[in-house]
Formats: structure tokens, C-alpha cells, sequence
């Protein structure tokens, strides 16, 4: 039977399971004998092995325990969480590059493939402070920010529809001059002919369906995926019922929202906003 080769680079996932087989193999061990040492099932070993189950800290002590490898695997699952990007954010990537059409939705900041060069630096800077995380960790987001935003103005150009919540225009990220800036470069792409910018305001209240930032791509072939994020997680969805239910939910959102003209002119206003403020 052919073995599934492993892409330690694919998630923080596939990079411990590589480890983990590495290790298994090279002592001469079935998935069998390894779950009895560490108390598991067999099958529990074949999911990390492929990446498809996150080891608990207490798998990974198991693990150490039962190779004799000190903290080698209870350092890779604390690292795990440190990584630059969320889990399923590098599948998700390469589905983006693909994609016909790109429908976002932002709460919080303005979507991070609108971004001026300013406010990415901003808004990468302050975890840096914070404690949680690198210098060079911020940097690596912020060239591949800038590498997806460049895939923008590719020939053909995807088709681009934004909803942005009101609170993302009015958090001051990176002080008054840099919110002047991205406001004007807001104003600009909703005028291309292939974005469709709008802003869901404070006073859709209730109504307004997502919690959480939601973007649905569409690829060559007509079929859909969609990707979320919580502040500690991200995760590809490829269910046909949800992703159905999040496209309702986004048209919903869409026509709940103010119509594109008079998006551009609310963004203006709240621009205007920051220059005199």
C-alpha cells in the first residue's frame, strides 16, 4: 500500500505528525504497538500522523514519555500556537489564489486585503508590544499580506464584494493620519469596477448575521469555501449545508447593509471625521 507523503510545512498539525511518524518508523513501531505505549487508539495515532487531529499537551507528554525524547514533543505542541499563521490559513491561501470571486465580511479592523502599507504596519506592530508576538513573526505577515494584495490587480482581476461593519471604520488603527489615508484608499477601490464596497451600519443592530469575520471564495468550478476566524483559531469550511447557510447569511448582510453609493459617502463622512477631529 502506497504511503501518504506528509507536508511538514502544510499547518502546525502536519509538522507534528511528520515528527511523530519520523519518530515511530525509525524505531521500527506500528500505530498499534505506539497507542498501547501511549494509551490511546491506533486510529488516534493515524490522525496525527496526517494531520488530521491537534495533539492535547497531554499526547504529547505521553509521546516523550513513551520515546524517551525529553520535551521534543511537548515543545513542538506549546510552539504549535505560535506560529505565524492559523491552522488551515496556508489551505485556505491557496484556495484564495484561485478564486473567481471573493466575498468578505470585517468586524473589528478593515479587511486585511484593503489595507494600506501604513495601517498593516499599525495594526502588525501591536502585538509586537504586547509580548505576543515577534518582530519577525509580524514581518512575515506583513510581506504576505502585501504578496495577496499584489494578486489583486492580476489579469483577470477576481471579482472583490466587502462588507465592512461600521466599528472598522471608526477604530482609530495607527492614529488620525493613517485613518485619513485608508479611508481615501476605501473610497478609491469601491470606485473600480470590479469591487463592490459596502459598510453594514451601527444601526442594522440585530439584524446584522455574523459574529465573526466570514469570507466565502469562489472557484473556477462554481463551488464554494469558506474561511473563519475566532482571535485563537482559523478553519477552512467545506460543508455544502454550511456553506449554504453562510451564503444566505451573506446576502442577508448585503442587502441589510447600505447600498454602494451610499457606502462610499459614509465612508467619506467618517473620513472627513478624522481630518477635523
Amino acid at each position: 500500500m502506497n504511503k501518504r507523503e506528509l507536508d511538514p510545512k502544510a499547518s502546525p498539525a502536519a509538522e507534528f505528525g511528520a515528527l511523530l511518524r519520523a519518530s515511530r518508523e525509525q524505531r521500527g513501531w506500528t500505530q498499534e504497538h505506539l497507542a498501547e505505549l501511549v494509551g490511546c487508539t491506533s486510529s488516534y495515532i493515524s490522525a496525527l500522523e496526517h494531520g488530521r487531529r491537534k495533539p492535547s499537551q497531554q499526547i504529547a507528554t505521553a509521546l516523550d514519555r513513551a520515546f524517551g525524547s525529553g520535551e521534543q514533543f511537548l515543545r513542538e505542541w506549546s510552539t504549535s500556537g505560535q506560529r505565524v499563521l492559523f491552522e488551515g490559513f496556508d489551505e485556505y491561501l491557496r484556495s484564495e489564489a484561485k478564486a473567481v470571486a471573493l466575498r468578505l465580511f470585517e468586524i473589528n479592523i478593515i479587511p486585511s486585503l484593503l489595507q494600506t502599507p501604513e495601517y498593516v504596519h499599525a495594526y502588525q506592530a501591536a502585538p509586537v508590544l504586547r509580548g505576543v508576538a515577534t518582530q519577525e513573526q509580524a514581518d512575515e505577515r506583513t510581506e504576505l499580506l502585501f504578496r495577496r494584495q499584489r494578486a489583486l490587480t492580476q489579469d483577470p482581476a477576481p471579482l472583490v464584494q466587502v462588507v465592512i461593519d461600521e466599528g472598522a471604520l471608526r477604530r482609530p488603527i495607527g492614529g488620525r493620519d493613517v485613518m485619513v489615508a485608508q479611508l481615501q484608499h476605501l473610497e478609491a477601490l469601491a470606485a473600480r469596477p470590479r469591487f463592490l464596497v459596502q459598510v453594514s451600519p451601527f444601526s442594522t443592530g440585530e439584524s446584522r448575521p455574523f459574529a465573526h469575520p466570514i469570507t466565502l471564495l469562489t472557484m473556477p468550478n462554481r463551488t464554494i469555501v469558506g474561511y473563519s476566524e475566532t482571535e485563537r483559531r482559523g478553519f477552512l469550511e467545506r460543508d455544502p449545508k454550511t456553506l449554504a447557510d453562510w451564503t444566505s447569511e451573506y446576502d442577508h448582510l448585503q442587502v441589510e447593509a447600505l447600498s454602494r453609493a451610499a457606502s462610499i459617502e459614509f465612508i467619506r463622512e467618517v473620513r472627513k471625521g478624522f481630518e477635523h477631529g
